[in-house]
């Protein structure tokens, strides 16, 4: 592949239409600047997290108290994923309309409420109605994505986002050992301390953080962009899956449905295989969150600027297959570290760069709504996979579901095979 920036392909005849587009809106600030918007966001990220996993681990013990059982905690935590993905465009059309920021600020607010709720709720319908009310305030993941793509220049985008999921797997890492810490304190103290953090995180957000681009602004060639309506853009996806964005959002959302999937359903395999217990299982996510931080911080920027989005991509999808496929097969610790490592290698690849290309694939008008399309697909798996790999795993065998999310995250590539005409690679200007 040459060195040179390819020559852009031509913008979509339909104004509105996703892809493809070469950005319309580049930041105009330089790359400090972009640099110091991205820490902020990186900031906000790992405080919303944090607080969101200071919560999480709690909460079966929580509606166990409230007279739950097993199937009462699984609608408890799936309500969460459900209300992310109905509102995850809404709240990218919103971000669209009415900026960014607004965006953030409201989610976050909402955040804030269902953590209050959840300190003092003493029923199980308040506990549902504290992570329904999360759920739809976790929404705006994707507006924190599309924020990233408004503040940094399109080479920049994989690294960047690589940059802010490693910031969110460091809260994750610590998130648990605070709340489990707190909660000893008084049963109302993690929830009020989350609500702390969203409140000090949108005092963070309206300081330092502004808008990069103008809401409601014009399409690439100056003409009034097309509304499309989050229901609109979501049937999209499968009326016209040829399209490139359509394709992106398939890549994420079935690998991304077949790693949280096989996650899922890890803790059994090895105790089968291994005889891992409560006791060790936690190394082995512990691995993989220290992996996934290291490749998405230090590694993936230096792979995008010499292979490009598209190709690391591919590259990222060959890794999780194999790492799926390694899982099922080993049987040595040897074999299944390696194998374990291939996991998150394969998701730093493939995730960051996708979201990149897409944001490069559909104009700035729409950048925030099919962002929240692609977090919306994602969420469907994740809730779907668990559910048909678990069934897969007791009905067809142990090392099946390894194997069929294999073959899925395989299929992707045919997905992705030409997508270097849509997002070519783009080299750094040398001074």
């Amino acid at each position: 592949m040459s060195d040179s920036p390819a020559s852009p392909p031509p913008s979509a005849s339909t104004p509105g239409t996703p892809g493809p587009h070469i950005d319309d809106e580049l930041p105009a600030d330089g790359g400090k600047t972009a640099f110091g918007k991205l820490t902020v966001l990186m900031v906000t990220a790992f405080i919303d997290m944090l607080g969101l996993l200071m919560i999480l681990p709690l909460l079966p013990f929580y509606a166990e108290k409230l007279g739950a059982g097993g199937f009462v905690v699984g609608l408890l935590v799936s309500s969460f994923s459900v209300a992310q993905l109905l509102s995850a465009p809404l709240w990218g059309r919103f971000s669209d309309r009415y900026g960014r920021r607004p965006a953030l600020m409201v989610g976050l607010g909402a955040s804030a409420v269902a953590y209050v709720v959840f300190a003092y709720a003493d029923s199980l319908w308040l506990l549902f109605l504290s992570r329904i009310v999360q759920g739809a305030g976790g929404g705006t993941v994707s507006v924190i994505q599309a924020y990233v793509a408004d503040a940094t220049r399109p080479e920049d985008r994989a690294k960047s986002l690589g940059w802010l999921s490693a910031a969110t797997n460091a809260g994750v890492a610590l998130g648990p050992v605070i709340g489990s810490w707190v909660q000893h304190w008084s049963p109302h103290t993690p929830g009020l301390v989350a609500a702390a953090l969203c409140v000090v995180n949108m005092a963070f957000a309206r300081k330092y953080l502004n808008e990069i681009r103008k809401p409601g602004g014009l399409a690439a060639d100056g003409s009034k962009p097309v509304r499309r309506t989050s229901r609109e853009a979501v049937l999209r996806v499968i009326s016209h899956p040829s399209e490139p964005a359509s394709r992106l959002i398939l890549i994420y959302a079935i690998a991304i449905g077949a790693f949280q999937g096989t996650t899922a359903i890890l803790a059994l395999f090895l105790g089968w295989r291994f005889g891992v217990t409560a006791d060790t299982i936690g190394y082995f996510f512990m691995y993989i969150g220290v992996l996934s931080v290291v490749v998405r911080a230090l590694i993936l920027g230096r792979l995008v600027d010499r292979v490009g989005e598209p190709r690391l991509s591919r590259i990222g999808v060959v890794f999780l297959a194999v790492g799926l496929t390694g899982v099922s097969l080993s049987h040595d610790y040897v074999t299944l570290a390696l194998a374990v490592g291939m996991l998150p290698l394969g998701t730093a690849f493939t995730f960051p760069c996708v979201t990149a290309m897409l944001s490069r694939v559909v104009s700035s008008t729409e950048r925030g709504l099919y962002m929240g399309v692609q977090q919306t697909y994602g969420g469907i798996t994740r809730v779907a996979f668990p559910v048909i790999l678990g069934a897969a795993y007791d009905s067809l065998g142990q090392p099946t579901p390894f194997l069929i999310s294999a073959v899925l995250v395989l299929a992707t590539l045919t997905m992705g095979r030409d997508l270097e005409k849509y997002a070519p690679r783009m080299v750094k200007p040398t001074a």
